[in-house]
């Protein structure tokens, strides 16, 4: 059995996301932060770091949103969600996983840590300024770079679509803008009967 930590709309809904699309079975355990959930010495076992998601299929405990999903992908996959390994579309596929992590993603928690993660003492509202200035030269890239197509690779989706149309659900709540291409895309992908299914199972078990 696979057992996913999260928090709803968090990043692992990434995670969540993914196991719905793969058709798995999956249990999910809600970690209250207010709670002090994530300071459990139960769950610093799982990830030493306190934080979510954090996922444990059989003996192996993995975490990082985006290693989690690429794991997913290739371990049950069964071609789906990844393109043939080294091929062209491979290595785009790369190149997209690593701009939404290192250059769209990471302003946005920016805003998140100078909104409520970090201690009250040390967050900088002047941090909201830089963030959507870094936010905004990613994501006109980024609307320039997305295919035509309904999907990064063409036809179907792939794992990269789940983490670019999450991390555009999180700057939407962020209140950034948005590219008008990037916001339809957002839309279209984030429709999926399992992003939907996904959010509920999340929702239920944080009820």
């Amino acid at each position: 059995m696979i057992k996913l930590y999260g928090v709803p709309r968090s990043r692992s809904l990434r995670v969540s996301w993914t196991l719905e699309e793969l058709g798995l079975d999956w249990q999910y355990q809600f970690i209250n932060f207010a709670k002090g959930d994530s300071r459990n010495p139960d769950f610093l076992a799982v990830n030493p770091c306190g934080k979510v998601p954090a996922l444990i299929d059989d003996e192996l405990v993995i975490t990082e949103s985006a290693a989690i999903v690429l794991f997913l992908a290739e371990k049950y996959g069964d071609r789906k969600l990844l393109p043939e390994q080294g091929s062209d579309a491979s290595a785009l596929h790369h190149k997209w996983v690593s701009f939404i992590i290192c250059e769209l993603e990471q302003p946005l928690w920016t805003i998140g840590k100078h909104k409520f993660a970090l201690p009250e003492e040390i967050r900088q509202e002047s941090m909201f300024a830089v963030a959507k200035w870094e936010f905004d030269k990613a994501a006109n890239l980024a609307e320039n770079w997305l295919p035509d197509s309904d999907f990064l690779l063409g036809d179907e989706l792939s794992a990269a679509d789940i983490l670019l149309a999450h991390t555009l659900l999180w700057a939407t709540r962020f209140e950034q803008d948005i590219p008008p291409k990037l916001a339809s895309y957002r839309d279209r992908v984030t429709a999926r009967p399992a992003m939907a299914k996904a959010l509920e199972k999340e929702m239920a078990g944080a009820a």
